[in-house]
C-alpha cells in the first residue's frame, strides 16, 4: 500500500462530527441521568397504552427501564477522544485493521436498538494506538441516541483529528429493530455504511485492499 499523504496535508472531509463533539462541554457530563424523571415517564407510557403500572409484573418496570437507559446512553457523558490520546510512536506505514467490533446502539428515530459490527482500518502517520482503544471508541460513540450514518462518520473523524492518520476506513454493518419488528418488518435486512478518509478516499487500490480484508473471507 502506498503510504504517501494526499497533497495539501490534512485534506480530509470532516463530515458532521465537529458539530456534536466540538461543542463546549460536549462529551462531558452536564448532569447525572435523572432516573426518577424517566420512571415517571415510563409510568405515563404504561398508562397511555392501557396498562396498569401498579400491577405486580409492572410495579418495578419504570425503575428497571430508567437504569437501562442510564446504561444504554452512558456515552452521552463521556468523551471518546480520551482513548486516542495515549499513543505510541512507531515507524509503521501500512494498514492496521480491527474487524468485527461488536456494538449495540439506539436508533434516535424510534428509540429501538440496532446491533452490529464495526470494522476500522487506518494507515498511521507516526502514531499507533492500542487495539482495544478502537473498540472503546466504538463502545462510547454507540452508547447514545444515534443514526448509523453519523456514528460511522464520527468514528472516522476522531481518528483523523486525534492521530492525524494518513487514511482511515470505517465500515459498519447493523440490523435495525426499527425495521425488523415494526413498520416494513424485514428481519433479515442489514444496513452497511462506510466512511473513507485520506488514502482510502483518494486511492482506489487502498480502498480495495481494506474492503478485501474485511469481506474477502466471506
Amino acid at each position: 500500500m502506498s503510504a504517501s499523504q494526499p497533497s495539501g496535508g490534512k485534506s480530509f472531509d470532516q463530515g458532521s462530527l465537529s458539530g456534536e463533539l466540538d461543542e463546549p462541554g460536549a462529551g462531558k457530563a452536564s448532569h447525572e441521568v435523572d432516573l426518577p424523571r424517566i420512571e415517571r415517564a415510563v409510568r405515563e407510557i404504561l398508562f397511555a397504552v392501557g396498562e396498569d403500572p401498579d400491577r405486580e409484573g409492572l410495579r418495578e418496570t419504570p425503575a428497571r427501564v430508567a437504569r437501562m437507559y442510564r446504561e444504554l446512553f452512558s456515552g452521552l457523558h463521556t468523551d471518546p477522544r480520551i482513548h486516542l490520546q495515549k499513543f505510541f510512536t512507531e515507524k509503521y506505514d501500512e494498514m492496521v485493521l480491527v474487524k468485527d467490533i461488536s456494538f449495540n446502539s439506539m436508533c434516535e428515530h424510534h428509540m429501538l436498538p440496532f446491533i452490529g459490527k464495526a470494522h476500522i482500518g487506518y494507515v498511521p502517520n507516526g502514531k499507533v494506538v492500542g487495539l482495544s482503544k478502537l473498540a472503546r471508541v466504538v463502545e462510547e460513540i454507540s452508547h447514545r441516541p444515534q443514526v448509523q450514518e453519523r456514528m460511522t462518520e464520527q468514528i472516522a473523524n476522531l481518528l483523523v483529528e486525534e492521530l492525524q492518520v494518513k487514511g482511515v476506513a470505517v465500515v459498519i454493518e447493523a440490523a435495525h429493530s426499527c425495521m425488523s419488528i415494526r413498520g416494513v418488518r424485514k428481519p433479515d435486512s442489514v444496513c452497511v455504511t462506510s466512511a473513507m478518509k485520506g488514502l482510502f478516499r483518494s486511492n482506489l487500490s487502498s480502498r480495495s485492499e481494506v474492503m478485501n480484508l474485511i469481506y474477502g473471507g466471506r
